[in-house]
């Protein structure tokens, strides 16, 4: 077993060393009703395995925020029996609550998000900024893109998302970060259940080889 996940580690991360780009954030959204958390904890140690520094998780019915510590609990799992003992520990950040949990990693940072965490998110930005106005400790003219990322508390610490792999046959994103994901990547995938590593990675393939305008 020990060898296997050695030769595992070192095909992945070989994998992630071998991309022309590798996405430093990486949305992962499930639209299907029934998430499986075995699935997207698979998801989640792969793109830890191939060298992703941020991962974020999120389904439009916020089941696996709800469920965070059985999601971890499975996460937890499937790093030890795939990436093996031999990974350094994190800390697990959940969006606007006051969990933390240690969690053997390779260097990434992981939130789960649910829908919450993006129009209202805004919202209370906005309403936060309105109060420092209402306050004279700002102007309106204050306001740019810069002011408003500072304000959002969901994603504090996190880069926009570089690539959203989305699972399911629906086609939207479903409230996932609306504010961050202008420039993001997205590339749909026909669902989450029974995923393989080599679906993962031919998506991570394709990112690779798209030309990012940037909105141009």
């Amino acid at each position: 077993a020990h060898a296997i996940a050695a030769r595992g580690r070192q095909r992945w991360r070989a994998d992630g060393r071998a991309l022309r780009k590798l996405p430093v954030h990486v949305g992962l959204v499930v639209t299907e009703e029934e998430p499986s958390y075995a699935d997207m904890a698979s998801l989640v140690v792969w793109c830890m395995a191939v060298g992703i520094s941020y991962v974020s998780v999120y389904d439009h019915n916020g089941i696996f925020k709800r469920n965070n510590s059985r999601l971890m609990d499975e996460i937890l799992k499937q790093q030890q029996e795939l990436l093996g003992l031999d990974c350094s520990k994190y800390t697990v950040e959940f969006a606007n609550q006051d969990k933390t949990g240690q969690v053997l990693n390779c260097q990434s940072t992981l939130k789960v998000l649910s829908p919450e965490d993006g129009k209202a998110d805004i919202v209370k930005a906005a309403q936060n900024f309105c109060q420092l106005v209402a306050q004279q400790q700002r102007t309106h003219t204050d306001l740019d893109v810069n002011m408003l990322d500072n304000l959002l508390s969901s994603t504090n610490g996190f880069p926009d998302p570089d690539l959203v792999l989305k699972f399911g046959p629906v086609d939207s994103t479903l409230g996932f970060l609306p504010w961050h994901i202008r420039l993001t990547e997205i590339i749909s995938l026909p669902s989450h259940l029974n995923i393989s590593y080599e679906d993962f990675f031919s998506a991570l393939h394709h990112y690779a080889a798209c030309e990012q305008r940037w909105g141009k």
